[in-house]
């Protein structure tokens, strides 16, 4: 694979949208490894199938219908409640 594979403008951006910083030093160092970690997803296109019928059983229990905790034994060890609900903190 070249090292065009990934551009120094894509780097930059994925940084800008994890708003991390990056000196041109990492940006090139990002690019190479990015373009290696590529590399190493076309290596597993090279990899045979397998063709198997797997043998396949359910694990999961069935459901079970049971009573529910009371509001106050649910809400007891929370930080904060507020009116019979869960409080966290606010989304801006």
């Amino acid at each position: 694979m070249s090292d065009d594979a990934v551009s120094p403008e894509e780097v930059r951006h994925v940084a800008e949208l994890a708003r991390v910083d990056l000196d041109d030093d990492e940006v090139d160092q990002f690019t190479r490894q990015f373009a290696d970690i590529l590399e190493y997803f076309e290596t597993l296109d090279e990899v045979p199938s397998v063709d198997r019928e797997a043998d396949l059983a359910n694990v999961m229990r069935p459901d079970e219908e049971r009573d529910s905790l009371e509001s106050a034994e649910a809400l007891r060890n929370a930080p904060e409640a507020e009116d019979g609900y869960f409080k966290g903190p606010n989304v801006s």
